[in-house]
């Protein structure tokens, strides 16, 4: 199986923090660009996005202690949450990851930052890591 019809590509690297006020300094001391701030209400977090050149860093703050982010944080701390692939086409990436019996956390695609269509697989499936799928809006 091909994760995309066309070439995938690193989307970005998530990191979970307990504040983006509290982290932000850091990452932009660095010379990382804060592109922007959005709240993704269906996940549970507050984004920042930072340019690091052909791909991004997301900072992820939970909206409350009971969503995935804070749960992951309540668990194992702030640290690398996941990392994202970028792919053209998720429904035909989703339905190929299904065929092959792997272990998902999303079955249909969400709405995630900047409106993508994102799906997570599970850890299990990746060997540790959680691993995000992740087609643009608009394509």
């Amino acid at each position: 199986m091909s994760i995309s019809k066309t070439n995938p590509r690193l989307d970005h690297i998530a990191i979970a923090v307990h504040s983006l006020e509290e982290a932000l300094p850091f990452y932009e001391e660095l010379g990382l660009t804060r592109l922007e701030i959005e709240v993704v209400e269906e996940q549970g977090v507050r984004v920042a996005k930072l340019d690091i050149g052909n791909t991004h860093i997301e900072l992820l703050e939970p909206l409350s202690p009971d969503t995935p982010v804070g749960k992951f944080i309540a668990q194992k701390g702030p640290g690398l949450h996941h990392i994202c692939i970028g792919v053209s086409d998720i429904e035909d990436n989703l339905c190929q990851l299904k065929q092959r019996g792997t272990k998902m956390i999303n079955e249909t695609a969400k709405v995630g930052a900047g409106g993508a269509k994102i799906a997570f697989v599970h850890p299990k499936a990746t060997g540790g890591v959680l691993l995000e799928l992740s087609q643009p809006r608009g394509e």
